[in-house]
C-alpha cells in the first residue's frame, strides 16, 4: 500500500507547537526533539497504516471515521480521519486531557 501524504489541520500545528514549548520550558531540548521524532514516527505509521488507528474516540464522540495513534513514550494522541487522497490530522491532544471538551476546539470540521 502506497503511503498517504499527511496534512495537519492548523489546530493540529498549535497544538505540536504548545506541546513543544511545554517540553524546552519544563524540561530539555532533548526531551522536544524526542517528541518531534515520536510525532514524526506516528504520522509516517498513519500514512502507511491509518486503518490501525483506534475508533475509540469515533464513537464516543459521534465522529464517523476518525481514529487516533499513541506517540510512543509521550502521553500524546493524533487523532485523524482517512481521506481518499490523504491523513487529514485533526488534533495532537495530551492523551490526560479532557479529549470530548478539546475535540470542541476544532476548527472547521
Amino acid at each position: 500500500m502506497k503511503a498517504k501524504p499527511v496534512v495537519p489541520r492548523e489546530q493540529a500545528n498549535r497544538d505540536v507547537d504548545d506541546a513543544v514549548a511545554y517540553y524546552l520550558n519544563d524540561t530539555t531540548e532533548a526531551v522536544a526533539l524526542g517528541f518531534m521524532d515520536a510525532l514524526e514516527h506516528a504520522y509516517t505509521h498513519i500514512a502507511r497504516h491509518p486503518a490501525t488507528g483506534s475508533p475509540r474516540y469515533a464513537h464516543e464522540l459521534n465522529l464517523h471515521g476518525l481514529r487516533t495513534w499513541p506517540l510512543t513514550r509521550y502521553p500524546y494522541l493524533v487523532f485523524y480521519v482517512e481521506r481518499f487522497d490523504h491523513i487529514d490530522v485533526w488534533r495532537v491532544l495530551h492523551g490526560e486531557r479532557d479529549i470530548p471538551a478539546g475535540m470542541q476546539e476544532l476548527d472547521g470540521v
